[in-house]
């Protein structure tokens, strides 16, 4: 299905580009599930809360408060992107990622100001961009994605909820490791992939440019082949994204754009 000597592939359909275990710009422009800000609303007292304890996390909780919830920042349009806080611009940041409202989790506050992960390559880029330009938000949800024991988990407020098998990528095509967050949900191009897409912010580390679709984005979706080729104990077998079994899907739809997620090798 897809050329082994080359890393920037051929021009071709989405759909089939998507089968290969990556997420396609076209296919992802196709139709959105979701393209509101999702999360929860919190009261001011909660967001300033969360807004004092979003300071100096640890790089694999960062963006966390105590409480297991993580402050969101929802753009209300294109905002401006800063190197640190009243700082020089270094760009911008976009209102919208293929159509879908960006909700960014925000990993460290100053006053007026929030640092936050972005969606765009490279992985793992960060902005601070300033508080009044966004919606506050939050999520008590997490997800983990151990690649050594290639396990998903989803967690609410720091409390495991549930573990489940996963097919992760290939020695050659690996699930890239970092930290990243749910970016949107998209309507799946065939009942291979589940119910939906979970479009996360990660981006293949081996795969540039998809069937000439201009990236490859990381999904989670269903399992494709059948779930036999994931089995009890998952298995390494995408070209980046993550699959799960179709019960163990369904389960993250209540997950909110921009709730963390980690990957973890």
């Amino acid at each position: 299905m897809r050329a082994q000597h080359s890393r920037k592939r051929r021009s071709g359909r989405a759909v089939a580009a998507m089968a290969a275990g990556v997420v396609t710009a076209a296919a992802v422009t196709a139709g959105l599930l979701l393209t509101g800000a999702g999360g929860h609303n919190p009261p001011a007292r909660s967001r300033a809360a969360l807004a004092s304890q979003t300071k100096h996390g640890r790089p694999a909780t960062a963006g966390k408060s105590d409480s297991g919830v993580t402050l969101l920042a929802a753009l209300r349009g294109a905002t401006g992107r800063y190197a640190s806080p009243d700082g020089a611009r270094i760009g911008s940041v976009p209102g919208s990622w293929y159509g879908a409202r960006s909700v960014l989790p925000v990993i460290s506050t100053r006053p007026g100001w929030l640092l936050v992960r972005l969606a765009q390559r490279p992985n793992g880029s960060t902005g601070w961009i300033q508080e009044s330009n966004v919606q506050l938000l939050s999520t008590p949800y997490r997800i983990v994605v151990d690649l050594a024991t290639t396990q998903l988990m989803l967690y609410f407020r720091g409390r495991e909820l549930f573990s489940a098998p996963a097919g992760v990528g290939t020695v050659s095509d690996p699930t890239p490791p970092g930290d990243y967050f749910v970016a949107f949900y998209e309507a799946p191009p065939s009942p291979g992939y589940g119910a939906f897409i979970m479009v996360t912010s990660a981006h293949s580390e081996a795969i540039s440019d998809w069937e000439g679709s201009g990236d490859a984005v990381i999904g989670i979706h269903g399992p494709l082949g059948g779930a036999a080729l994931i089995g009890a104990d998952g298995a390494r077998i995408s070209h980046g994204c993550i699959r799960l079994k179709d019960n163990a899907l369904a389960r993250l739809r209540v997950v909110p754009a921009g709730t963390p997620i980690d990957i973890v090798d």
